[in-house]
């Protein structure tokens, strides 16, 4: 019997408690041996840090890390633990910047352990069934639609406003790693308008305009504005009908009928990505897809700047 792998959480905020730890808890697949914050407590009696410095001199036994952290400190955090010789999980974006993405994986690489960029958005139900499905259709446009209030979803998280916290695209890069995984060609950025509230540094809303290499057109519509119901919707129109994944991909239909999801026995978003975490480890393989964060750096590229009313949480 395969023993669990010794992980290290790392970052106790709010997607930690709310996604990982329950997720870490339903799989024997992953033992969770200490937890790393510059606050909090011990969970359940497990050993506590405050950096992931003193988890190392600690002598407690590690074989991996999932790092929870705003991106702008992510990179330091993960090229220590990779030194270590740990394998490591990154929260999505899974960097501040695309350099810094490439870095780790190569960084891991010759290290020889494995790097996953996770995107949870992925692992909904019907993502890879929409994928499937696609494959063999002639799509004529696609349109995202990805609005949410910041209020509820990132309450008092300044990090998220300031450079490299990616703003409304730290919700929209989820889009993004669902779009580049069903879409079947790759596809570019045209144009972007960007709307940043003129006390903060990142945007608020943002309008986009892609196309795929076979000329294609593909819009997305993001705002942290949203009140009332929440909109994760992408929907595809192709010859044999029109494609919806809402609820950030949990859902799926076709021409408005409910369409089957995958039969799979693991559920979830994170139990997903632990479970291919698991998976990677196993086989001593990475997994780093950056094609998200690619496309949220050409956005800033390309994208017009549009200041307008202040935002205060």
């Amino acid at each position: 019997m395969t023993a669990p792998i010794r992980l290290a959480l790392v970052g106790m905020g709010k997607i930690a408690h709310d996604q990982h730890l329950p997720a870490i808890a339903g799989t024997s697949k992953f033992d969770l041996a200490a937890t790393v914050s510059r606050s909090g407590a011990s969970i359940d009696g497990r050993p506590f840090f405050h950096d992931i410095r003193e988890l190392a001199a600690s002598g407690v036994a590690v074989d991996a890390v999932a790092l929870c952290t705003p991106p702008q400190v992510r990179r330091a955090i993960a090229q220590f633990a990779i030194e270590q010789g740990w394998h490591v999980f990154l929260e999505k974006p899974p960097a501040a910047t695309l350099a810094e993405a490439i870095a780790l994986r190569d960084a891991a690489a010759a290290r020889g352990v494995s790097l996953f960029a996770s995107w949870h958005s992925r692992f909904a139900d019907g993502v890879e069934p929409a994928r499937h499905w696609l494959a063999d259709r002639t799509i004529h446009s696609a349109r995202i639609v990805w609005r949410e209030d910041v209020r509820i979803w990132h309450p008092g998280q300044d990090w998220i406003w300031e450079p490299g916290g990616f703003g409304v695209f730290d919700p929209g890069i989820n889009a993004l790693s669902i779009a580049t995984r069903i879409l079947p060609r790759p596809f570019f950025v045209e144009e972007a308008e960007l709307d940043i509230p003129a006390n903060r540094a990142a945007p608020i809303a943002a309008r986009v305009a892609f196309r795929d290499t076979g000329g294609t057109p593909i819009e997305m519509d993001l705002d942290f504005r949203q009140e009332g119901p929440q909109s994760w919707d992408i929907v595809v129109e192709t010859d044999a009908g029109t494609l919806k994944l809402a609820k950030g991909g949990a859902e799926l239909s076709i021409d408005d009928a409910a369409a089957p999801t995958a039969n799979v026995d693991l559920h979830g978003e994170y139990p997903g990505l632990y479970s291919r975490f698991a998976a990677i480890v196993r086989a001593g393989v990475s997994d780093v897809d950056v094609s998200p964060l690619r496309l949220v750096a050409d956005i800033f590229l390309r994208g017009r700047i549009q200041s307008v009313e202040p935002f205060h949480d």
